[in-house]
Parts: structure tokens; C-alpha cells; sequence
């Protein structure tokens, strides 16, 4: 994405950002599903809290 720092006008800067989204090349699909490597959290313990 464009380098947008220096540009202190909001609108402009917003301008700039989409059209250098526009002009990107666009995402691969995602070969794992997210969150798969996430922590896995086993059923918890009925009643009492246990965290």
C-alpha cells in the first residue's frame, strides 16, 4: 500500500489508500481455515467455574 504518512489531509489520504487497494494485486484464498491453529479448549468441567 502507498505510503500515506506524510499526507495529513484525512480525505486525501483516504483517496489515495483506495485506489492503491484498486491497484493491488488481490489475495490468494486461504489454504488453512482460520483459526486452526488456535488453541484447542476441551469441554470444561460442568458447575463450578474452573477458569
Amino acid at each position: 500500500m502507498a505510503d500515506t504518512t506524510k499526507i495529513k489531509d484525512k480525505a486525501e489520504r483516504k483517496k489515495l489508500k483506495r485506489a492503491a487497494r484498486k491497484k493491488a494485486a488481490p489475495k490468494a484464498k486461504r489454504t488453512t481455515p482460520r483459526g486452526s491453529n488456535k488453541k484447542k479448549v476441551k469441554k470444561m468441567a460442568r458447575g463450578q467455574s474452573k477458569r
